[in-house]
């Protein structure tokens, strides 16, 4: 193996660390106190390498409780942001929702849309053509007329079948006269 660097070194021990806080530096430094602090000599180094202990335990046990503090409000920010994941969830279902309302709706006004035009067009048609009271009246005028063309109709049939006649009789008129030349000419 390599020789190990002071970046990996100071790497590790921030790893070690966790947050940076130097709980691992404490800790080493209370167990070397407790250690120095068992093999003292004097009463007056004992007691003031045990205030330096419990400074070190009280900073130890700040560090812990303030761990345990950032360790609730962690679980406390997981749920709020939960809540608000499903807060989101149940928007975006109702955006959805919402979305295919919308577009029924869209649908529904494409269609009333082309009945619209499909009705103006019909409405431009119809204005075209005269209304239904006009229409009566001239249908009474074209029926009057009608009936006195038929009127005129029959009476220039009448006629024409008077007019044959005539013909005919005129025929036969010839026609005896035709014969009666002819035995006249014989005798």
């Amino acid at each position: 193996m390599g020789a190990v660097t002071d970046e990996e070194i100071i790497r590790k021990r921030l790893l070690i660390d966790g947050d940076g806080a130097g709980d691992d530096r404490r800790i080493n430094l209370l167990v070397r106190s407790f250690i120095t602090w068992c093999h003292s000599g004097s009463q007056e180094d004992g007691y003031s390498q045990y205030q330096r202990m419990l400074g070190t335990l009280s900073q130890c046990e700040f560090s812990m409780d303030k761990t345990l503090l950032v360790y609730d409000m962690n679980l406390r920010e997981m749920e709020n942001y939960e809540n608000i994941y499903k807060e989101i969830e149940r928007s975006i279902a109702g955006a959805h929702a919402r979305i295919a309302e919308c577009k029924k709706q869209i649908l529904q006004a494409k269609r009333i849309r082309k009945n619209r035009q499909e009705y103006d067009a019909l409405a431009k048609e119809i204005q075209h053509h005269p209304d239904r009271h006009e229409t009566l009246k001239e249908l009474e005028v074209l029926g009057k007329e009608l009936e006195r063309l038929a009127h005129i109709k029959e009476s220039v049939e009448d006629k024409l079948e008077l007019r044959r006649k005539q013909f005919h009789v005129l025929l036969s008129t010839i026609y005896e006269l035709q014969q009666t030349l002819e035995n006249d000419e014989k005798l």
